[in-house]
């Protein structure tokens, strides 16, 4: 399970002796797999500061796992075709031990494995400047996650909306990659190329009439360029004055001109954007899903040859990276930023949940600080019942009031403005590992 309970205990001989008995029954049960979570002693200020603390970690903590699943979904959207891989990008640092820094863990090793970092959050300082630390970290990277998600879905955004512009029927979709120069007279004072949509159907109505809807149309100047499933798209010449004559005749034989002018310096602007966006994508991330082939390319609903699509080579401006310069190479920027401070984002919401279990503990437990923090990890989800049964019974003793209430609902808990599910006789923090659920 990806499913962690975070408790604690006064640390007294009565309440060791009780961890002792949780310990031999949740394993005799199979119920859960148990390790001493260890926190720093940390400078505790007064009780009212706490209280406060105790508030504000309650909020931290909700922004923190919001934060963390945000960015779990942002690497799905990043990876597109490569869902299934997902799961070995959510990884964390080592850990602080010399040997451990150059690991990358799984999220559940990480919690089973957890040790307070003090370089990070000097545990000298006062709780307050702690947590104003991890507070101001975690605001940083949610500043920079939204700017860069919003530039990264403008570019797919715009990406898909060329894309659109390729493909469909030749009655909306762009011509600019099916014609080529050789199929108008261009630069002549006089003619005019026009382009028109033919129903399957009507091609051979079409070869007998065309000439004869409009004075001054070029005899034999009509060519099949390109096909869909419903017509095909055809060139004529006339002279520009019957322009407008030839169009009305041509919709009332059910002939569709298409308002297309061939402009050689837009049709390259429009190629170049799409290659620019594609390579921009990829910056994003190397296995994006829309491919880049080179030669020519035949799309889906048209026998047509496209232009080859560049490779990828613009860098998207953005703030400098947290990684270091041979980390994830191969990667796209957007990805490995992602990685990175997914990380950083975890592995901070794991040390608020130990600064709540600290918290709590001090105004649960009073002063001087003395309590044993406990990580448990049920086995599977039919053993949580049980598990919590069986820590109700060995912590009644800390609080008759509060194990009364949850056997019994209608028991309510003075003083406490909290559910008979939030509270319990012992400090309680629920881990939930799974991010992307």
């Amino acid at each position: 399970m990806s499913e962690f309970w975070l408790i604690s205990a006064p640390g007294d001989k009565e309440n060791l002796q009780a961890l002792e008995r949780m310990n031999t029954v949740t394993s005799k049960a199979n119920l859960s797999r148990n390790s001493k979570f260890t926190i720093p002693d940390f400078k505790v200020g007064t009780l009212d500061s706490l209280v406060g603390l105790s508030d504000e970690l309650g909020k931290l903590d909700a922004f923190a796992e919001s934060l963390i699943k945000r960015m779990a979904q942002s690497v799905v959207d990043v990876m597109e075709d490569s869902e299934g891989k997902v799961q070995e990008n959510l990884l964390a640092n080592g850990g602080v031990k010399e040997k451990m820094r150059c690991l990358k863990l799984d999220l559940t090793s990480f919690v089973t494995h957890f040790e307070w970092d003090m370089a990070k959050y000097p545990a000298k300082q006062p709780l307050v400047s702690v947590v104003d630390t991890v507070a101001k970290q975690l605001a940083q990277i949610d500043s920079d996650l939204k700017s860069r998600m919003a530039a990264y879905n403008a570019l797919k955004t715009a990406l898909e909306n060329l894309e659109k512009r390729s493909t469909g029927s030749l009655l909306t979709r762009s011509l600019s990659d099916i014609v080529s120069k050789e199929d108008f007279v261009l630069d002549s004072e006089y003619l005019v190329t026009l382009l028109v949509i033919v129903p399957k159907a009507s091609y051979s109505r079409w070869q007998n009439s065309y000439e004869s809807l409009s004075d001054m149309v070029v005899p034999r100047s009509t060519k099949l360029i390109a096909e869909d499933t419903e017509g095909g798209l055809f060139t004529v010449t006339l002279f520009r004055k019957v322009i407008n004559d030839f169009k009305t005749k041509a919709k009332e034989s059910k002939f569709m001109v298409r308002e297309f002018y061939y402009d050689e310096k837009e049709i390259k602007r429009e190629r170049e954007e799409m290659t620019r966006l594609l390579s921009d994508k990829q910056q994003q991330y190397h296995n994006s899903c829309v491919a880049l082939k080179k030669g020519p390319s035949t799309y889906r609903d048209h026998k047509v040859k496209g232009a080859p699509l560049g490779s990828p080579a613009r860098l998207v401006a953005g703030q400098p990276d947290r990684e270091s310069e041979g980390e994830g190479q191969g990667e796209g920027l957007l990805l490995r930023w992602l990685k990175v401070n997914f990380s950083e984002a975890f592995i901070a919401w794991i040390h608020i949940k130990a600064l709540r279990v600290f918290v709590e503990s001090v105004l649960r437990y009073g002063l001087p600080v003395n309590f044993q923090a406990v990580l448990l990890q049920p086995h599977k989800k039919s053993a949580t019942k049980r598990l919590r049964e069986v820590l109700n019974s060995v912590f009644r003793h800390l609080d008759e009031v509060a194990a009364a209430s949850t056997l019994d609902a209608s028991v309510e808990i003075p003083g406490l403005q909290l559910s008979n599910q939030d509270y319990f006789p012992y400090v309680y923090f629920h881990i939930d590992l799974g991010l992307l659920d």
